[in-house]
């Protein structure tokens, strides 16, 4: 926390996901990070009501939302980015490597021609090195693929980085490579640029599935990363991370939401366009994944 930004966090108790509201209290400009579109998978039903529990917040604060921040193309849980962009006029960023998330997933879904896999379902977006100013708050792009190829990280006023899915709490560890585009290789040394950061910024996560010792924790500091992470802390080594991390994701089932997620997500949260007679529909490829 510092006197320049103030970090609000919200959990999603069905995918264990955080969102971020991040603000300037001088200016109250404000970005949200990862927000959760909530989704009743038997009914096939979206509805709003974590998002609108986060407005309520952003609303009481009297902040000025200008962007909905994407680390990456979710498979876990739907984007509500649209929801903010509608009701704040915000932007929606994500990496650039988007794009190649995209061309593999309309390829999978077979989505419709329309469907352009060229990132332009997105306000903007980010290369590594890239700066995005809000208010007093500066966010540096830090491009960390290896669980997708798109994966990025925002590193918020050199003090604390929003890092997605490449890593999780010191007893979790790090995330799966074995999405498409994934690679545990790269992932390793993704997340040792993330640990290069100074020993005192604070990493959020974007998911936190606590063991019954604890509840669910969203910040932790680089120091207690190195020291403690189970799957990265010092001493292990790259080869020993492959090894374990490729044995440990050939046990793993698919995310319970990856179908209906992944084709919202690499649309910037958009629900696909309505059919001849006006319904929506999520594709289930059989046998694909």
């Amino acid at each position: 926390m510092s006197n320049q930004f103030h970090v609000e966090s919200f959990l999603d108790n069905d995918s264990e996901t955080f969102t971020y509201v991040v603000s300037d209290p001088t200016t109250r400009k404000a970005v949200v990070i990862d927000p959760v579109l909530d989704f009743e998978y038997s009914a096939g039903r979206v509805h709003t009501t974590s998002a609108e529990a986060i407005a309520k917040y952003i609303d009481e604060a009297k902040l000025n939302v200008e962007w909905v921040l994407e680390t990456h193309a979710h498979a876990d849980h739907l984007s509500a980015a649209p929801f903010f962009k509608a009701k704040y006029n915000a932007s929606i960023g994500i990496g650039k490597h988007i794009t190649k998330v995209q061309k593999t997933f309309k390829a999978l879904f077979n989505l419709e021609k329309e469907f352009l896999p060229n990132g332009a379902q997105f306000d903007r977006l980010f290369d590594e090195g890239d700066e995005l100013n809000v208010g007093s708050l500066t966010f540096k792009i830090m491009h960390v693929p290896g669980h997708t190829p798109a994966d990025i990280a925002y590193l918020l006023n050199n003090q604390c980085v929003f890092v997605g899915d490449t890593m999780f709490m010191p007893d979790v560890g790090t995330a799966r490579c074995d999405f498409p585009g994934g690679d545990a290789a790269t992932l390793y040394d993704s997340i040792q640029r993330i640990l290069a950061l100074p020993k005192d910024t604070i990493i959020y996560v974007c998911h936190d599935y606590p063991t019954e010792l604890r509840t669910h924790e969203c910040a932790v500091t680089v120091a207690e990363q190195r020291e403690f992470n189970i799957h990265v802390k010092a001493g292990n080594s790259k080869a020993d991370f492959i090894e374990m991390r490729e044995s440990r994701d050939a046990t793993l089932s698919m995310p319970r939401l990856i179908l209906p997620s992944i084709q919202v997500n690499v649309r910037a949260g958009s629900l696909p366009p309505p059919e001849t007679n006006e319904v929506r529909y999520l594709k289930i490829p059989i046998n694909q994944l």
